[in-house]
C-alpha cells in the first residue's frame, strides 16, 4: 500500500507516518502543494491523504488538480470540519473526508474501506450492467459511455452501479448509502446529493431535466431504464 500524505505539521505528519508504515504501507510525505502534485505526477500512489490547511496552494485546489489527472482516492485531513468544507472537498473530487484531530486507528481504517471499495470485490462476481450507451464493469471498475471511458471515483463508480443495476427502482439516500459502502463520516445530509450532482455533470445529465438519475421529491433518487443503444 503506497500513500502519499501531505501534511505540513511536521509533528502530526511524522507520527501519521511512523503509524502507518508501522502497519506495512510506504508513506511519501510532503509538506506543500506544489510538492504533493510533483509527486503526484512521477509516482503512481493507492491514496492520497491530504491537508486543507496547507502554505501555498490550498488543499482543496490540490484535490482539483490530482482529480485532473488521475481517479486516485483522497482522503481530506482538516480541522475545518463544517458541512460547507466537507461538501467542497467531496465536489472536488475527495473520497472521503477526516476531521482532526483524528486516531491514526481509525485513518487506517478508513483507507482500508476506500481501498476495498477501490478494488475488485471477492465473491460472487456481480453481472455487468449495461442501459443504453452506458456499460459499467464491477469487476474491473470501469464505466464507459457512449464507448469513451468514464473517469469515475471509488465512491463514485459504486453509487451509480447501485443506481443502476437497480434502474426503475426509488432508491432512499439511506438505501444508496448502504448499497455503495459508504462510511459514517461520508453519511451526512447532503453527501448522497453532491455525489449524485457529480454523476450527472460527468454523465451530460441535465439536473433541470434528467434523463438519466431522477430526484424523486422525498423518496430518493431513480436511474431511468432507457430502451436502445
Amino acid at each position: 500500500m503506497h500513500i502519499l500524505l501531505v501534511e505540513d505539521d511536521a509533528r502530526l505528519a511524522g507520527l501519521t507516518r511512523e503509524y502507518l508504515e508501522r502497519h506495512g504501507a510506504a508513506v511519501e510525505a510532503v509538506a506543500d502543494g506544489e510538492a504533493a502534485l510533483a509527486v503526484a505526477r512521477r509516482r503512481r500512489f493507492d491514496v492520497v491523504l491530504l491537508d486543507v490547511m496547507l502554505p501555498g496552494k490550498s488543499g482543496f485546489d490540490v484535490c482539483r488538480e490530482i482529480r485532473a489527472l488521475s481517479d486516485i482516492p483522497i482522503i481530506m485531513l482538516t480541522a475545518r470540519g463544517e458541512e460547507a468544507d466537507r461538501v467542497l472537498g467531496l465536489e472536488l473530487g475527495a473520497d472521503d473526508y477526516v476531521p482532526k484531530p483524528f486516531s491514526p486507528r481509525e485513518l487506517l481504517a478508513r483507507i482500508q474501506a476506500l481501498l476495498r471499495r477501490t478494488r475488485a470485490p471477492s465473491g460472487p462476481r456481480s453481472p455487468a450492467v449495461e442501459i443504453a450507451d452506458l456499460t459499467l464493469d464491477p469487476a474491473s471498475r470501469t464505466a464507459t459511455l457512449g464507448g469513451r471511458p468514464l473517469e469515475l471515483t471509488a465512491y463514485e463508480f459504486s453509487l451509480l452501479y447501485a443506481l443502476a443495476e437497480r434502474a426503475g427502482r426509488v432508491l432512499s439516500r439511506e438505501q444508496l448509502m448502504d448499497l455503495a459502502k459508504g462510511n459514517c463520516e461520508e453519511a451526512f445530509d447532503r453527501s448522497i446529493d453532491v455525489q449524485i450532482s457529480r454523476l450527472r455533470q460527468k454523465l451530460g445529465d441535465d439536473p433541470r431535466r434528467p434523463q438519466r438519475i431522477k430526484t424523486i421529491r422525498g423518496m430518493g433518487y431513480q436511474f431511468i431504464a432507457r430502451s436502445g443503444k
